[in-house]
C-alpha cells in the first residue's frame, strides 16, 4: 500500500504545485474591509475526512481559497484545524489517514491538534502521518511514557511585522479509550487538574516570549460527558487563553462565546462551514462561513483530491447486499441510544462469524451473544442496493471480531457500564445479539472506581439500572461463563469495556468487522430483509 501510495502521490505531485491558484470569495463584507496588519484565524475541525467540495462539504479547495483570499488583502493568516481530520470516509481510511495530512499540506495548514480518532490506524500510521506533515502538531497534553516529554509538539510561535501570536495544543484525554487502548499505550494523557495545569504552563511559557495573543487548538469539546475536560472548563481554569479554537463535540458555535476573557469557537464538522476570528489589536471577531458560492475554490486543489478518490472509488466498486428497510444508524436517537435494526444486523453478523469460527475449528465452544459498540456504526443504510463504498462508511475502522469469555457477573458489568448515559447519547451503548436485558433510566449511574487509563468510570453497583434476563436463549446466571462476540477494539477494553480485559480466554478471528458483515449478507442470499425492519426487542428500556 505505501509503495503505491507514494507513486500515486509523486504522479499528483504536478498538480500541487499549481494548487495556489484560487478564486476569492465574491461579495464579502470584508472586501469593504482594511484588514493589513490584523490577524485572521482561519479554523476547522472533525472534518472527518470530507475533503472533496459537494453539497455537503465545502472541501480543502474553499479552506484554500479562503486563505488566499484573506492573505490577498493583508491580513496575517494563520489556518489551524483541531482533531479528528484523519478518520471517517474512505477517501481517507483507505490510506490510513496518510492522504489528509497531504491536502492539509497543499492548503497551507499552520499547525493542527490531534483529535481521538487520528490514533484509530495505530501509533505507526499516525507517526506516518506526522512525518508527512509539513505543519506541527500541537499537542501539549499528549506525553511520552519513556521520556516525559510531549510527544509531538507543544506550542509554536508566529512572529508578524505587528504582533507574536503563541498557539499550542491540547487534545481529549478520552482518547485513552475512545481509541482501541493499545494504539495509545505508549502515551500519557493529561487529565483534570493535571490538564488545566499544562494549559496554564503553555499560556506561562508563550507570555514569557512576550505574545500578544493566544490560542490553544484544542480537540476537547463542550459535551456534559466530558465535563471536567471541555474547553469550557479549560478556559474558566486557565488564565491568558484569548481563542480557543475547539473540536471534539462537533458543536456548531456561531460567533463563538465568552468565559473568563476566552472566546471559544467551533464550527460543527464535515466542512460544513468554515472558522474565521479577526483580531485588531484589540478585539475579536468570529462568525461562520457556509456560503458555497462566495467562498470560492481552487480548481486545482480538487483535482489533487479527485486524483485520490478515485483510487478509492474503484477499490470499492460493487454491491454489497440490498436492504428492503431504512437501517438506523444515527447517533441520538439512534444507535447510542438505543437499539435499532442496523445494531441488531450488525451484532447478530458477529455471533454469526464467531459461530463459524468455532464450527470450522473444531472447538468445543458455545457463543451465547454479540456486542457491537454504537459508536462503531457511523451512518444509517437507505433502502435499496448497498455499495461496498457504503458498507466501508457505516463500518469504516477495520476491527477484527473477537470472542471473550466472561463471567455473568462480568458481562452484566460491562452493560451496566455501557448503558452509564442512558437515556443520553454515549459511544459504548451496546447493540447485542443473543442477549436480552432492560435499563432502568430512573434509576442514576452511581460511579465507582475510575478504570485504569480510562476517562469512565465502573458501576458502584452493576444490576442497581441494567437487568439481564436472557443470555443465549436461558435464564441469566452471574456465576455462568458466556462466550460473547465483540470487536477487537471493545476486547482490548475500548470504550467502557474495561472489563472485557479481564476475560478468561480471547480468541481474535482475525475476521474484518465489515468483511463479517459480508459474510453474514451472503447466508442471507443478499437481502437485508423483514427481519431487520424493525428492532428486535433485544433492549427494554424504561
Amino acid at each position: 500500500m505505501n509503495k503505491f501510495f507514494n507513486r500515486l502521490f509523486a504522479g499528483v505531485m504536478s498538480l500541487a504545485m499549481v494548487a495556489g491558484v484560487v478564486s476569492a470569495p465574491a461579495n464579502t463584507a470584508e472586501a469593504k474591509e482594511d484588514l493589513k496588519g490584523k490577524l485572521v484565524v482561519i479554523h476547522t475541525n472533525d472534518v472527518h475526512g470530507r475533503y472533496e467540495k459537494n453539497d455537503e462539504s465545502l472541501g480543502m479547495s474553499s479552506v484554500k481559497a479562503l486563505k488566499g483570499y484573506y492573505q490577498s488583502q493583508g491580513a496575517h493568516v494563520l489556518l489551524l484545524d483541531a482533531g479528528d481530520f484523519s478518520q471517517g470516509t474512505n477517501l481517507v481510511n483507505y490510506y490510513k489517514g496518510l492522504d489528509s495530512v497531504y491536502f492539509m499540506n497543499e492548503a497551507g495548514y499552520d499547525a493542527v491538534s490531534l483529535g481521538n480518532h487520528e490514533f484509530d490506524f495505530g501509533f505507526d500510521a499516525l507517526q506516518e502521518m506526522a512525518a508527512a506533515a509539513e505543519f506541527p502538531i500541537l499537542d501539549a497534553n499528549i506525553i511520552n511514557k519513556e521520556t516525559g516529554e510531549p510527544y509531538f509538539g507543544d506550542n509554536k510561535v508566529f512572529e508578524y511585522s505587528n504582533m507574536k501570536v503563541g498557539v499550542f495544543g491540547l487534545d481529549t484525554p478520552e482518547a485513552q479509550t475512545k481509541a482501541n487502548p493499545k494504539n495509545v499505550k505508549d502515551v500519557n494523557f493529561l487529565d483534570d487538574g493535571e490538564l488545566i495545569a499544562c494549559a496554564q504552563a503553555q499560556v506561562d511559557e508563550l507570555k514569557a516570549q512576550d505574545c500578544d495573543y493566544i490560542i490553544c487548538l484544542g480537540h476537547l469539546g463542550v459535551d456534559e460527558e466530558s465535563a471536567g475536560r471541555r474547553s469550557a472548563d479549560v478556559a474558566a481554569n486557565v488564565t491568558g487563553i484569548d481563542l480557543f479554537v475547539d473540536g471534539h463535540s462537533h458543536t456548531r458555535i456561531d460567533g463563538g462565546f465568552d468565559i473568563n476573557g476566552t472566546k471559544i469557537v467551533s464550527t460543527g464538522s464535515y466542512l460544513e462551514k468554515i472558522g474565521v476570528v479577526v483580531y485588531d489589536g484589540e478585539t475579536t471577531k468570529a462568525k461562520l462561513v457556509d456560503d458555497f458560492y462566495n467562498i470560492g475554490g481552487c480548481p486545482e486543489m480538487d483535482a489533487f483530491v479527485k486524483t485520490f478518490a478515485d483510487v478509492v472509488d474503484e477499490a470499492y466498486a460493487g454491491t454489497f447486499a440490498t436492504t428492503t428497510n431504512t437501517l438506523n444508524g444515527e447517533k441520538d436517537p439512534g444507535v447510542r441510544t438505543m437499539e435499532t435494526n442496523l445494531g441488531d444486523f450488525a451484532a447478530d453478523a458477529y455471533k454469526y462469524i464467531a459461530e463459524t469460527y468455532v464450527k470450522e475449528n473444531n472447538m468445543d465452544l458455545t457463543i451465547d451473544g454479540a456486542i457491537q459498540n454504537g459508536g462503531g456504526i457511523r451512518a444509517s443504510i437507505e433502502p435499496g442496493e448497498i455499495s461496498m463504498n457504503t458498507l466501508y462508511t457505516v463500518f469504516p475502522f477495520g476491527n477484527t471480531i473477537s470472542i471473550v469469555s466472561v463471567t455473568g457477573a462480568e458481562l452484566l458489568e460491562a452493560l451496566e457500564a455501557s448503558c452509564s448515559a442512558c437515556p443520553a447519547a454515549l459511544g459504548g451503548f451496546p447493540q447485542v445479539s443473543g442477549i436480552v436485558f432492560s435499563v432502568d433510566t430512573s434509576v442514576p449511574y452511581a460511579q465507582g472506581e475510575q478504570y485504569p487509563d480510562s476517562t469512565y468510570y465502573a458501576p458502584a453497583n452493576a444490576g442497581s439500572r441494567v437487568t439481564i434476563d436472557t443470555v443465549g436463549g436461558k435464564k441469566f446466571d452471574a456465576n455462568a461463563t458466556y462466550n460473547i462476540a465483540v470487536n477487537n477494539f471493545m476486547a482490548d477494553g475500548g470504550d467502557t469495556y474495561f472489563v472485557f480485559t479481564k476475560a478468561s480466554q480471547v480468541l481474535d478471528t482475525g475476521v474484518v468487522d465489515a468483511e463479517g458483515l459480508i459474510s453474514y449478507v451472503n447466508s442471507l442470499n443478499g437481502v437485508i430483509g423483514d427481519e431487520y425492519t424493525n428492532a428486535k426487542g433485544n433492549i427494554t428500556i424504561k
